[in-house]
């Protein structure tokens, strides 16, 4: 069945023929979004091959969506869904996202607009188990952090790099993630995570941050967020205005009693969270340019890369994974 008449069964017969859709650029997921216009003003549909004959009380969209709901964190209206058809029309928030402003923005409207969007991270990290298994039976793991340093591997040094690292080399690497995923793997200090808490997934409604595509959010570090934020592979901050925010969440996280680390260990942990989530990242937008074909996330992964080595530098438990990543890092520039 068509786009058009998967999202026409939402509406009545007599509205079908009237509605104009308009295909948006979406995620690098399966999921495919449109916006649709019709006699009731507009709103996006987004037909996702997952929620197709699912239990709606099980699809961990519709259950992430309601739980940053209850804990007022602004997120966009469930207008109407059709689980056999795998289609959901939201709330249209607008074009705007959080990555359009920053260019457009001084330090101080910098500043100000990235701390409300912090402030709306530690609600999310505030967010204590409530019973449901989605998102409280998921986290970063040791078999999660390692599927995706897999995927790096697969997909960017095997793939889009390939032949650049030796075997022997790409082995070592691997081992050299293994002892970093299990540093990474602290429960103790666990809080839910968004997942992909970037500029792009912050929409600005009527100069209102709405967060978007977070039926991935899992337990983690409270820097795997503010990795996602501040690390961002679309969006370079200056350097000082990131030690200013990383501050300003880490005092957050105090000033709630989410985290007992010090300012050391958050800063030591921000360093090996942010090497992991740059490193699989890069594994994604290769993936995307080298497999899916969709060469939109190339640009991306210079940039990305450029992120490392102010990790590898700060932390000497990177040193030995940066020497063995130096031939993708130095490339970029060759």
């Amino acid at each position: 069945m068509e786009a058009r008449e998967l999202i026409g069964s939402l509406y009545p017969v007599q509205e079908r023929e009237s509605l104009e859709i308009l295909k948006i650029q979406g995620d690098a997921s399966n999921r495919q979004y449109f916006r649709v216009s019709g006699p009731k003003g507009t709103c996006i549909a987004c037909i996702d091959p997952a929620f197709r004959s699912a239990d709606p009380e099980a699809y961990p969209f519709l259950i992430m969506r309601s739980l940053l709901e209850d804990h007022y964190v602004r997120v966009p209206a469930l207008l109407d869904s059709n689980p056999d058809q795998g289609v959901l029309l939201l709330e249209d928030c607008g074009s705007l996202m959080l990555q359009d402003e920053v260019p457009h923005l001084d330090q101080t409207g910098l500043s100000a607009r990235y701390r409300q969007v912090i402030d709306i991270l530690i609600r999310i990290q505030s967010i204590s188990p409530n019973g449901s298994a989605i998102p409280f039976s998921l986290s970063f793991d040791h078999e999660k952090l390692m599927f995706e340093f897999d995927f790096f591997i697969v997909h960017a040094l095997k793939s889009y790099f390939s032949g650049v690292l030796d075997e022997g080399s790409i082995a070592a690497l691997r081992r050299e993630f293994d002892a970093i995923a299990r540093l990474l793997v602290r429960p103790e200090h666990f809080l839910l995570n968004h997942r992909d808490f970037h500029s792009r997934n912050i929409m600005l409604f009527r100069d209102e941050p709405v967060v978007i595509d977070f039926q991935d959010a899992r337990l983690g570090l409270p820097q795997y967020d503010a990795v996602s934020l501040l690390r961002d592979s679309y969006v370079r901050l200056d350097p000082q205005l990131v030690e200013e925010l990383k501050q300003y969440h880490f005092d957050q996280l105090r000033r709630n009693g989410l985290t007992t680390m010090d300012a050391g260990e958050y800063l030591r942990f921000f360093d090996l969270m942010a090497f992991q989530r740059n490193v699989k990242a890069v594994g994604t937008f290769c993936y995307q340019t080298a497999v899916v074909g969709n060469r939109s996330f190339e640009p991306c992964i210079e940039p990305t890369l450029a992120f490392l080595a102010d990790y590898i530098d700060a932390q000497p438990e990177l040193a030995a994974a940066g020497r063995l990543l130096s031939p993708i890092i130095t490339r970029r520039n060759s």
